[in-house]
């Protein structure tokens, strides 16, 4: 995950970083440190990447474009709607 996909995903998801840094269980300061594009241990990045994964954010890789996200069907509001 990159530091702009981390910052792209927050936005999509209308989450600040004290949100992010409570559902992931990190703290502000590391959110911070990854979108000042440091280098974070990959488990961190793993449990970020889950945590948006199951908030409904879909990671596009890098192409000539850049990387990126989409907002994918939130999982659990899909789970929780009447049929």
């Amino acid at each position: 995950m990159h530091a702009v996909q981390c910052k792209m995903a927050r936005v999509a998801l209308g989450w600040g970083v004290r949100d992010l840094a409570k559902y992931a269980n990190v703290s502000t300061d590391t959110i911070s440190r990854l979108e000042r594009g440091e280098v974070l241990k990959s488990r961190t990045l793993d449990d970020l990447r889950r945590t948006f994964e199951a908030a409904g954010i879909e990671f596009i890789p890098e192409d000539a474009k850049g990387p990126g996200v989409r907002l994918r069907e939130r999982l659990e509001v899909r789970a929780a709607t009447p049929d």
